[in-house]
């Protein structure tokens, strides 16, 4: 039951770069409105998070410029990431938390805790993080 925690060092050190590149390679995107990863400079708990911790993790959300349409068209032409309610596996994940883990919520709820239509989580698994920003480039290229 515990062979997985021989290699968990390295798969935390995997997630946590994969995140990071997808991370820089977000906030510069034009078509990407914010990114929340505390490892960025630009993210207001940035210097809290040093002290608090030895890594950053390898959760990433972001909010992109796009609609209803817009956001469909996104997450039909992501290869690569699987879309799921879950977070931390080995392979990359993506979630539409709008739609998926808080659809329960009412809408104003939802934007009461920052929760947009236009909002996605990403973790990031153990993959090649070129790959990876290769992927959401695309995807995003095709919104």
């Amino acid at each position: 039951q515990l062979r997985g925690i021989k290699t968990l060092p390295m798969r935390m050190e995997a997630h946590q770069r994969g995140a990071f590149e997808i991370a820089r390679f977000l906030e510069k995107h034009p078509k990407v409105k914010k990114v929340y990863f505390p490892g960025l400079e630009t993210h207001p708990q940035h210097e809290l998070s040093k002290t608090q911790a030895s890594g950053f993790g390898g959760i990433v959300t972001f909010v992109i410029d796009a609609d209803e349409s817009a956001m469909n068209t996104f997450f039909k032409s992501l290869k690569i990431f699987h879309l799921s309610a879950s977070l931390g596996g080995v392979e990359s994940l993506i979630c539409h938390p709008w739609t998926i883990t808080h659809a329960a919520m009412p809408p104003e709820k939802r934007l009461e805790y920052g929760i947009t239509p236009a909002t996605i989580r990403i973790s990031a698994g153990i993959e090649n993080p070129a790959d990876l920003v290769e992927a959401l480039s695309a995807a995003l290229d095709a919104v």
